[in-house]
């Protein structure tokens, strides 16, 4: 196959699972939206997990929430729990690398907070210890996972949100996480400006 054929296919792929995606989870990101907004209305913040490429969506959010998306608006509390390399690595050698952001929702996390874990395979032990960290702080749970959910399906409680995209592929998972960002950003302002884009 020579490469342009091969680029396409790559971008076929991409369109397809975002095409499938949009079936199953629009509710879901809708749902998810509700729980967004509804905490930042009350004045709590958001708190975002992942690691690799979903650490760097977990950034993404977090800029889009305290910056701003596609409409001027005051920033919103949003805090990526991947950012601070002092905080990680301490935590990582003082006890493990399953405790970087459990520890860190322990201390940063309050009732009514959201956390968003991000794991494209759901078995990210480090989310998963901040999920159960997170429902000892009384707080949301926004999953997006993918593949079969993994770990973190089965520990999600009744008012938590699993957003699992219907993919194996690593990079296509994220390319949907990624949309599905946005969406939440979009949502997010609607529901609080309800202005049009």
């Amino acid at each position: 196959m020579d490469l342009a054929t091969r680029i396409k296919r790559i971008f076929n792929d991409s369109v397809d699972t975002k095409l499938q995606s949009a079936e199953v989870l629009a509710q879901p990101i809708v749902t998810a939206a509700g729980v967004l907004t509804a905490s930042l209305l009350n004045e709590r913040k958001i708190l975002a997990c992942g690691n690799g490429g979903s650490a760097a969506d977990a950034q993404h959010f977090s800029s889009e929430l305290l910056n701003r998306f596609e409409i001027e608006r005051p920033g919103l509390p949003g805090i990526a729990l991947t950012t601070d390399a002092s905080t990680i690595t301490s935590i990582a050698n003082d006890y493990s690398f399953a405790e970087v952001f459990s520890k860190q929702v322990r201390a940063l996390g309050q009732p009514g907070d959201v956390l968003v874990g991000i794991s494209t395979s759901g078995n990210s032990e480090n989310v998963v210890n901040a999920i159960h960290a997170a429902h000892e702080r009384e707080m949301s749970v926004i999953a997006l996972t993918g593949r079969d959910g993994g770990a973190i399906a089965k520990i999600l409680r009744e008012n938590d949100v699993e957003i699992r995209v219907p993919a194996d592929n690593t990079a296509r998972i994220q390319e949907v996480h990624l949309l599905t960002i946005h969406c939440l950003c979009d949502l997010i302002d609607y529901q609080l400006l309800g202005q049009e884009n």
